[in-house]
């Protein structure tokens, strides 16, 4: 296997690679189905004609004529189109008419649209004068042969089915190590060029970490692969760079772009907000090399599949992605609606490819999205158990924590059981009680007492940086251990008094602190 040809096979394996509070508490996206119909547009898209293997494209050159000079008038917009004529799909262009159809598909002089265009009658010329706009010569030509070559229409290339090609033949074929070689040496010969030398080793390395680490190779690590006599050093060195976990850090900075990630609010004082656990699922999805359709599952839809782990859950954090505002004046049933039409906008843009926020307004004029399609997206989107601005959350703790939790828990179960199992318990809480009591009736006497009397508090101490605190029997407190220049005492007391005037610290002196 040659070096080239396992790098495609390597990348082949990877079938989608493309300090805190106790436990972070992220938003979520809890949905009410599972997006089984995200969108109709693709079975909506017009059906292919194909087009002759040497001709004209009508993607390529036809749309654009018909869009700047036509399409306002007899395009998808049901809103502005004139004489119930869509010049967009092919159906409707060569549908027969009382006039004639626009478009007879190998007869251009018997074309209304030509006819249209070339008449000297101002109030029969299309586009209409008053709009501006004029096709020139050039294009006049290029409708009329692509109508006599049979006007085949083409779907937008994200609605066609993918087709595999044969690789090309090619005059060097010794140079290629696997098919796609073959369509990158093609359109160098047609080009005239010839391929560039190999690499050398260091420049090799350093190519594949920023490819795929976004980082450069240790000066030990491009060192040692120069150095490597291997014949399949090149296939080590990918897979070591593959399994590398900066892999999914590299590539899920693409992702998280498109998923509008951000670790606070977006609007006004723009609060914090904990995101980045959902960062670090598309990183470790990605580093796990996860199926694309299971990474779109668990984004959408990741709380509803059965025993949804906390990673599936998280994962939902795609869509709570949006911006967030928690101004004063904001009215809530307007920025959801403005979050409702931000998910179905970049799920649109994300998973479909298509700029489906045109039809918030219309139908779409050059993708086949209908507006009612629209609204069938955000009326799911719109089900979603988010009514307030921020919630609702889950508790997302490390796994570090979440020992540290279970841990936590055993402990107080262990407590608990040693309360229910303790017999002398019941004479401690008297013996407590009896001493309350004592001592409330202490308090009270002193408040009765003149006034000036001090009552001297039973109090407890503790360091910022070490020192220790020792009570002494007149109920004061000696301070030892560690004596650093500046540090920090908190003292806590107790008192049942219910009338305090003053409190008075005393500093005093102790044998054992001579100065």
């Amino acid at each position: 296997m040659t070096p080239a040809s396992r790098c495609v096979r390597t990348c082949r394996r990877r079938r989608f690679r493309a300090c805190l509070p106790m436990f972070a508490v992220v938003p979520l996206l809890v949905v009410s189905s599972v997006l089984t119909e995200c969108c109709t547009a693709a079975g909506t898209a017009a059906a292919d004609h194909t087009r002759p293997a040497i001709g004209l494209s009508f993607s390529r050159d036809i749309r654009p004529i018909l869009s700047d000079n036509c399409f306002q008038c007899h395009g998808p917009d049901a809103d502005t189109r004139e004489a119930d004529l869509r010049l967009d799909l092919r159906e409707a262009a060569i549908a027969p008419r009382d006039d004639g159809a626009a478009i007879v598909p190998g007869k251009p002089e018997a074309s209304l649209v030509l006819q249209r265009i070339r008449t000297d009658d101002e109030t029969l010329r299309m586009p209409p004068p008053e709009t501006g706009k004029k096709l020139t010569p050039q294009q006049i030509a290029i409708l009329e042969r692509w109508i006599a070559q049979g006007a085949p229409y083409e779907s937008h290339w994200a609605f066609r089915p993918v087709v595999r090609h044969a690789p090309p033949p090619v005059r060097r074929p010794q140079w290629c190590n696997n098919a796609i070689d073959r369509f990158v040496l093609k359109q160098l010969e047609q080009a005239g060029l010839s391929p560039s030398p190999p690499a050398d080793r260091h420049t090799l390395i350093r190519r594949v970490y920023l490819d795929f680490l976004g980082v450069l190779p240790s000066v030990e690590e491009a060192d040692a692969f120069a150095a490597d006599p291997r014949p399949d050093a090149y296939a080590r060195l990918l897979d070591r760079v593959l399994a590398s976990s900066r892999f999914g850090e590299r590539w899920g900075r693409h992702w998280l772009d498109h998923a509008r990630y951000a670790d606070s609010h977006g609007y006004t004082n723009d609060n914090e907000r904990v995101m980045w656990p959902y960062r670090d699922w598309v990183i470790r999805a990605l580093n796990a090399d996860m199926p694309f359709d299971q990474f779109t599952i668990e984004q959408l839809a990741g709380d509803l599949l059965p025993n949804a782990t906390l990673d599936q859950i998280v994962a939902t954090g795609f869509h709570r992605n949006t911006l967030i505002n928690t101004e004063g004046g904001t009215k809530a049933d307007q920025f959801h609606d403005e979050q409702v039409k931000d998910r179905a906008d970049t799920t649109g843009a994300v998973w479909l490819a298509l700029t489906i926020g045109c039809a918030k307004c219309h139908s779409h004029k050059f993708d086949p999205i209908s507006k009612r399609e629209y609204y069938q997206l955000y009326a799911f989107f719109n089900t979603t158990a988010d009514r307030n601005s921020v919630a609702p959350t889950v508790k997302a703790p490390t796994p570090d924590q979440r020992f540290q939790l279970e841990r936590l828990a055993a402990r107080r179960r262990e407590l608990e059981r040693r309360l229910r199992d303790d017999t002398d318990r019941p004479h401690r809480q008297r013996d407590w009680e009896q001493r309350l009591i004592a001592q409330t009736d202490r308090a009270a006497a002193a408040e009765q007492s003149a006034d000036g009397d001090w009552v001297v508090l039973e109090i407890d101490g503790k360091s910022k940086h070490g020192a220790t605190f020792r009570k002494l029997d007149d109920n004061s407190l000696l301070v030892g251990g560690a004596n650093r220049a500046s540090d920090e005492y908190q003292v806590r007391g107790w008192t049942p008094l219910t009338r305090i005037r003053s409190v008075r610290l005393e500093v005093l002196t102790h044998p054992s602190l001579p100065k």
